[in-house]
């Protein structure tokens, strides 16, 4: 009973059309950032290094490298503050935690292009 409730609830909260991108992809993320009173959109652009949750508490990680430095965020992928997904290339991976790149510099983080027809 309880369960069902919990769906309902979270059925409202879930996009229609959600995003669709898979670990090891090269994203930018559209947020909508508030300064002040102006609403204005920031990218942020990285490797998805992992996926968790379902539901409405499904979240994703987002890794980058700024000024020599590892920067990783994580986002819901039902929150109203993304505006949009962009997938840039996909890259070829055989695990679901790409946490292993958290410890490699330079042309080592890069992982192989995954071709589409």
């Amino acid at each position: 009973m309880s369960q069902a409730i919990m769906d309902l609830v979270e059925k409202t909260s879930l996009k229609e059309n959600p995003p669709e991108f898979e670990i090891g992809d090269t994203v930018d993320v559209h947020l909508k950032i508030l300064e002040g009173n102006k609403e204005r959109v920031q990218v942020f652009t990285g490797v998805v290094i992992a996926r968790s949750g379902s539901g409405s508490r499904e979240m994703f990680a987002v890794r980058r490298i700024v000024a020599g430095e590892g920067v990783e965020r994580k986002f819901p992928v039902h929150s109203p503050r993304i505006e949009k997904i962009e997938v840039k290339r996909s890259g070829v991976v055989r695990r679901a935690k790409l946490y292993f790149l958290r410890d490699r510099v330079g042309k080592a983080v890069r992982l192989k292009e995954r071709r589409r027809n």
